[in-house]
């Protein structure tokens, strides 16, 4: 077993249409020319105003007292958890949540706490659930301290907490003397699939954060938000993990023209991932679910090919798509595919499944 990323393969093909993530989009010109230009200093300091112009819009935006700029919705997630959380400490969230999932076991291996998964559908879950884990506040019980939902759920298929749903489950976390964390990496594509402002949204929310990486289209920066002395004490464990990133205005420069340029047209890559959908509905042996943001989940046990191996064939003809179980696919839009993308996808994914059944 090796963790570091493989080298690309010289013999393949370039990718002409990547759906492996909304991780896959490049700086567009108009981006790349917003961070040359970009005023800098030494965050360190707090003088880079090109930060300190972000953290304040996100603020603003997400209706908390302040912000801090951080190189990944990663590191979000595992300050907040630093923040809000003592060694000792249990975290509710859903069972496939990307903390407990996709993040190294970092709640364990840096904060000492436990995260316990909730079940429920399509990676959501409500009050009853938070209530059947409760414990008894007895001192040899871990403290739950913690309840983390994820805005849209990855694993739940690109899906949007409801408003209604979300506030019961914010409110009944409340009730019991839990703090309350969004996972938001694609919060902005809830706010505009519900078309409700993202402060609404959050409102309920002690800590949440919004990634710039996946469909906003910047190639580096999360910002996480609070209240003003929530942030303060991130701040100290952003120093521990790393420190400041100096003139990270650069970077923060393409996060700014995100929010300006590339938030209203995610409809565009829902819209394109339910024509995305409707096609592969119609190549046989693929079940497919029906997406509510820019994921689209399918199903190839009925096509009688692994999702591996229908994976690497489509790679040998310039198409990338994620693998997420042994017969489970994720296709995901964003700014890089446009609909002759799709379309493009659609019939090479009808050629290799064809191919399989000959």
């Amino acid at each position: 077993m090796t963790y570091a990323p493989p080298r690309p393969d010289p013999s393949l093909p370039p990718v002409r249409v990547n759906l492996f993530s909304d991780t896959q989009t490049r700086p567009s010109a108009a981006m790349r020319q917003a961070m040359m230009q970009a005023e800098v200093g030494d965050e360190q300091n707090g003088d880079d105003p090109t930060i300190t112009a972000l953290c304040d819009r996100m603020a603003v935006l997400t209706g908390k007292e302040a912000a801090v700029f951080l190189p990944s919705g990663t590191m979000c997630n595992q300050i907040a958890i630093l923040t809000h959380c003592r060694p000792g400490d249990e975290i509710l969230a859903h069972e496939n949540a990307h903390i407990i999932a996709n993040e190294g076991g970092g709640p364990g291996a840096l904060a000492g706490a436990v995260v316990t998964g909730l079940r429920g559908a399509r990676g959501m879950f409500d009050e009853h659930a938070i209530t059947a884990a409760l414990r008894e506040k007895r001192r040899n019980s871990p403290p739950q301290t913690l309840l983390a939902v994820e805005q849209t759920s990855n694993a739940g298929g690109g899906s949007v907490w409801p408003l209604a749903l979300l506030s019961d489950v914010l409110g009944a976390a409340h009730a019991q003397g839990m703090k309350t964390h969004m996972d938001g990496a694609r919060l902005m594509n809830a706010v505009v699939a519900l078309d409700v402002p993202a402060a609404r949204m959050v409102a309920q929310c002690d800590s949440v954060w919004l990634d710039f990486t996946k469909g906003l289209g910047a190639p580096l920066g999360a910002v996480l938000c609070g209240s003003a002395g929530f942030i303060d004490e991130a701040w100290r464990w952003k120093q521990r993990l790393g420190g400041s990133l100096r003139q990270g205005g650069v970077c923060a420069a393409a996060c700014l023209y995100a929010l300006d340029h590339n938030v209203d047209r995610l409809a565009e890559d829902h819209a394109n991932a339910r024509i995305l959908a409707d096609g592969l509905r119609r190549v046989p042996g693929l079940a497919v679910e029906p997406p509510e943001t820019n994921l689209v989940f399918f199903d190839t046990s009925a096509a009688g090919v692994a999702a591996d191996d229908l994976a690497a064939r489509l790679r040998r003809v310039g198409v990338s798509i994620s693998v997420v179980g042994r017969f489970r696919m994720r296709a995901c839009t964003h700014l890089d595919v446009n609909t002759d993308g799709i379309a493009e996808a659609l019939r090479l994914v009808a050629a290799a499944i064809a191919d399989t059944s000959q």
